[in-house]
């Protein structure tokens, strides 16, 4: 990244009041956890189903077995901590510069490195509900469920079956996180865009929302939304943004 990317970036911050975050599987590579796309991701490693497949509703519904078998190796990590990226965020919030955080991401992370409004549009691996009488649980009870009988977390109310609380393929976004989302975008001043390929939709398309001022690009990879902004830098975002200053 040149000093000069920098600079500007930096001047954008402090210029800023209302900024927005919006972000993608590369926020969280720089934790450890694989993103779906990659050479090295999740859509690119042997599987005995293809992985869009097994993450599926109806994968779910008809194969709950393996659908837990995959889920847990490659999608409930352990030890996975909060990045620079995260951590400088959180703190672009406590100084009251940044809004919100719209994330495509289920890992929870920016809410452990202390961020406060998040909107998670894909929801999160650390929440889960029983199926049939909507009791919550955390993620302990499908990292126990590995030992028992069959492979399946129960719940301990009705005895139904526990699903994470992630929005799988042919599942909806849930309406008011995507209602808060895009009024966060519209009224933002300043929209920076981290570690997605703007390609999957419809969260892709929030970015269009947005009205203000400046629109920020920080991907390793060239994005469609390159073209319209105000700074595009091809860099690690934990690099990138922790030489921001406050």
């Amino acid at each position: 990244m040149d000093s000069t990317s920098l600079y500007t970036l930096q001047l954008i911050v402090d210029k800023s009041k209302k900024i927005v975050f919006f972000g993608g599987a590369g926020v969280s590579t720089e934790s450890g956890i694989p993103d779906f796309r990659s050479v090295d991701g999740l859509y690119n490693q042997e599987w005995d189903y293809p992985p869009e497949q097994i993450i599926s509703h109806s994968f779910f519904m008809d194969n709950p077995v393996e659908f837990y078998r995959f889920y847990r190796a490659k999608l409930l990590l352990n030890g996975i901590k909060p990045n620079a990226a995260h951590y400088k965020l959180a703190e672009m919030e406590q100084k009251g510069k940044l809004t919100a955080v719209v994330t495509q991401n289920i890992d929870g992370l920016h809410q452990l490195a202390g961020s406060k409004n998040v909107f998670e549009l894909h929801g999160s691996t650390l929440r889960n509900y029983c199926t049939c009488c909507h009791k919550f649980y955390d993620d302990k009870i499908i990292r126990e469920s590995a030992g028992s009988p069959d492979k399946l977390p129960h719940c301990t109310e009705c005895g139904g079956l526990i699903k994470p609380d992630v929005v799988l393929y042919e599942e909806g976004l849930d309406q008011q996180i995507i209602e808060g989302a895009i009024k966060a975008i519209r009224e933002a001043d300043t929209l920076i865009i981290g570690g997605t390929s703007l390609t999957v939709y419809p969260a892709a398309g929030f970015v269009q929302e947005f009205r203000g001022d400046n629109l920020v690009l920080l991907n390793k990879s060239s994005t469609p939304m390159d073209n319209y902004a105000s700074l595009v830098i091809h860099d690690s975002i934990g690099e990138v943004l922790s030489q921001i200053k406050l």
